[in-house]
C-alpha cells in the first residue's frame, strides 16, 4: 500500500494530509486532513508488519523534513519514496544537475510555471543547546508550493511524473533500485542523527589538552599553537607572523627565498626548507582546534552523543556529505572519544578495496573478478605485477584515477594487457568526459555537465583563456574532466553499492532488540549494539554486503568482503 503524506502548507506544525494512492500514483482513497500528522503516520505504520503486503510505503516531499519529528515520537518508518532526492537523480540524468529539487520546484516545472529556488533542508537533529526542543519542521515555505496548490495533488502528480521519467531511462529497473536505495538511505540518515554517536567529552578533553594544551579561557589560541607560531616565525627570521594569514606566510617564505606554489599540504611537503615542517605542524594543530576543538564539542556533543546532520547524496558521486559538524572529517585521533555505552560495543565494518572490486563487477573483467575472491586484491594480483603488491595497487588506482605518468606508467601498461575490459571501460569514460559528455554509474547516477567556462576553454575561446591562466591549454582542461569522469563511474557505483548495503542492514537490524546504526562513511558502517548481539550483527553485515553485490550487479563472481571488528572504542577498530 502506498500512502501520500505531506505537512500542512499553512504552517501548522502538527497538521497534514494523507491519502492512499495506487502504484501509478492515482487516488486509491479519500484525501484526509489530520490534526496530528506524526500520530497518523505512526498509527498507519504500526497497523501492520513490514513484511505484510499492505504495509505502507510513504510518498512524501522530503524525508529530511518529516522523519526527525517522527523519530522523536518513537515512529520508525520502514519504506518511503523521497520526492526531493528522486528529483535530484532524475534532473542529473536529464542533464540538469543542480536545479531546484523541492516539491514546489518539481510541480512548477511540470506545469510550466516559474521555478522557486530550494529553501534550507529540514533539520536532522534538535538544536544542540536543547536536544528536547521540537524544531518547527513543517514550515509552509519548505516545499516551495504556491499557497493555492493542493499539496496532496502536488505529491501525486510529481510522483506520477517521476515514475514516467524513470520508465524512460535506459535501464528503468536499475534506476528504480537507485531511487529505492537513496530513499532508504534518507531514513537511515535521519535515524543516525536521532540516535547519535556515543561520545565521551572527558576523553575528548584529554586528547585536546595532550595536543593543544589547556583550554584558553579568553578566546586566544591554545598554548601549543602559540608556541608553534613562534617557532615558525623564528625559523623564517621574522619578529611576528600570523600563520593563519596566507599573504603573511607567503611573503615570509618569499623573503626567505622560497616561492610557495600554494599552502596546500601535499604541495608543501615537496619543498625542502626547515620552516616547512613547522608550518605543517601549525596547520595540523590549527585544524584540530578549529574543526574539532572545545567549541565544536560544546556545539555538537549533547548528553553524550554527537548528532551529525547528514546530507544523503550530498556529493555529485552519490557519497554523503555533512551539513555542519564535520561528521565525515573527524580527526582520527578523536576516535578514542567514541566509546560504547556500558554493556554495548561497536560493530565496525568497512569494505576491503571496494573501488577495485566495483571496477571488476562493472566491467565484467573475469581476470580481475578472479582476484576479488581474496580478501586482499592487491596481494592476489601481485603475480601479474612482477610479484609486487605495491605495483598492483599502483596500477589499479592509477587506472581508476587517471595517473598515467611517472611510477604509474609501467603498472598501468600491465593493466591494459592483462585486464583489457576493465581498462577499456575506464578509458571510454575518460574520453566521454573529455568530449564534454555525461557518464553514468551502473544504476544510472549521472555526472554534472561541464560548465560554460569549460566549454569555452576547450573550444579555444581566447577570452576564457585570458581570464584564467591555469586553463590556457584546452587539452589540459579536457583531460582534467576526463580524469573526473574516469573515476566517477567507479566511485558513484561504489556509493550505490554502499547505500544498498546500508538499506539491507537497516532492515535486518530491526529483527534484533537494541542495535542502532550510528555511523556511515563511504564504505564504512558502524552499529552500536548490546554485547550479546555483536556476533549476529557482524554476520548480518557480511551477508548484506554479499546481497548488495547481487542486487546491484546480478549474478557476478565478484566478492565483496567486509573487515568487521567488535570494539568498545572506535579508535581500536583499525
Amino acid at each position: 500500500m502506498q500512502i501520500a503524506a505531506t505537512y500542512d502548507p499553512e504552517g501548522f506544525r502538527d497538521r497534514g494530509f494523507v491519502q492512499a494512492i495506487t502504484p501509478d500514483a492515482d487516488p486509491a482513497g479519500a484525501a484526509r486532513a489530520v490534526a496530528d500528522l506524526e500520530a497518523e503516520i505512526g498509527a498507519l505504520e504500526s497497523a501492520s508488519r513490514p513484511e505484510d503486503p499492505e504495509h505502507p510505503r510513504w510518498v512524501w516531499p522530503a524525508t529530511a523534513d518529516l522523519a526527525p519529528a517522527l523519530l522523536r515520537r518513537g515512529v520508525r518508518i520502514d519504506r518511503c519514496h523521497d520526492l526531493a532526492l528522486t528529483e535530484a537523480l532524475l534532473l542529473a540524468y536529464e542533464g540538469h544537475c543542480g536545479q531546484p529539487r523541492s516539491l514546489g520546484a518539481a510541480w512548477a516545472r511540470l506545469h510550466g510555471l516559474p521555478v522557486p529556488e530550494d529553501r534550507s533542508e529540514g533539520t536532522m537533529a534538535a538544536p544542540a543547546d536543547n536536544p528536547t526542543t521540537q524544531p518547527a519542521l513543517f514550515e509552509p515555505d519548505r516545499s516551495g508550493l504556491a499557497a493555492d496548490v493542493d499539496p496532496l495533488r502536488a505529491v501525486r502528480e510529481v510522483y506520477a511524473d517521476q515514475l514516467r521519467r524513470i520508465a524512460a531511462t535506459a535501464n528503468p529497473g536499475a534506476f528504480r533500485l537507485l531511487v529505492a536505495a537513496e530513499s532508504a538511505a534518507s531514513l537511515a540518515a535521519a535515524e543516525m542523527a536521532h540516535h547519535g554517536l556515543p561520545w565521551r567529552a572527558d576523553v575528548h578533553s584529554r586528547i585536546l589538552e595532550e595536543h593543544l594544551g589547556p583550554r584558553p579561557l579568553d578566546g586566544s589560541p591554545p598554548r601549543a599553537m602559540t608556541a608553534a607560531a613562534a617557532r615558525l616565525a623564528a625559523a623564517l627570521g621574522v619578529r611576528a607572523l600570523n600563520p593563519d594569514s596566507a599573504p603573511q606566510v607567503t611573503k615570509a617564505f618569499s623573503d626567505a627565498g622560497v616561492k610557495l606554489p600554494s599552502l596546500r599540504r601535499w604541495e608543501l611537503k615537496d619543498i625542502d626548507h626547515p620552516a616547512i615542517p613547522l608550518l605543517l605542524k601549525y596547520k595540523e594543530l590549527s585544524r584540530l582546534y578549529s574543526f574539532n576543538g572545545w567549541a565544536w564539542r560544546d556545539t555538537w556533543v549533547v548528553d553524550g552523543r554527537f548528532r551529525a546532520e547528514y546530507s544523503v547524496g550530498g556529493v555529485v558521486t552519490g557519497r554523503w556529505a555533512a551539513r555542519g559538524g564535520g561528521a565525515l572529517q573527524i580527526d582520527r585521533r578523536l576516535r578514542k572519544a567514541v566509546v560504547a555505552d556500558p554493556g554495548w560495543v561497536f560493530v565496525s565494518a568497512d569494505a576491503a578495496q571496494l573501488e577495485p572490486r566495483i571496477l571488476a563487477a562493472v566491467s565484467q573483467d573475469l581476470g580481475m573478478a578472479e582476484a576479488t575472491q581474496s580478501d586482499d586484491m592487491y596481494s592476489a594480483l601481485a603475480g601479474v605485477f612482477e610479484g609486487s603488491r605495491d605495483q598492483a595497487k599502483l596500477g589499479l588506482l592509477g587506472a581508476m584515477y587517471g595517473q598515467t605518468g611517472g611510477s604509474a606508467a609501467a603498472p598501468l601498461a600491465l593493466m591494459r594487457r592483462r585486464f583489457p575490459k576493465a581498462t577499456a571501460l575506464l578509458d571510454e569514460a575518460a574520453r566521454e568526459g573529455e568530449r564534454g559528455r555525461l557518464v553514468r554509474s551502473h544504476l544510472g547516477r549521472t555526472c554534472p555537465p561541464p560548465s560554460q567556462r569549460w566549454q569555452d576553454t576547450v573550444a579555444g575561446d581566447a577570452e576564457a583563456d585570458a581570464a584564467d591562466d591555469s586553463n590556457r591549454r584546452s587539452g589540459q582542461v579536457a583531460r582534467a574532466r576526463g580524469r573526473f569522469t574516469r573515476n566517477f563511474v567507479i566511485q558513484a557505483t561504489a556509493a550505490e553499492w554502499a547505500e544498498v548495503l546500508l538499506a539491507l542492514l537497516r532492515q535486518r537490524l530491526r529483527t534484533l532488540d537494541g542495535p542502532q546504526l550510528v555511523f556511515f562513511q563511504h564504505d564504512e558502517v558502524m552499529v552500536h549494539a548490546p554485547d550479546e548481539h555483536a556476533p549476529a550483527v557482524a554476520e548480518m553485515i557480511t551477508e548484506c554486503a554479499t546481497a548488495a553485490g547481487r542486487l546491484v550487479f546480478g549474478p557476478s563472481p565478484v566478492r565483496f568482503p567486509m573487515s568487521v571488528h567488535s570494539v568498545e572504542c572506535y579508535g581500536d577498530a583499525k
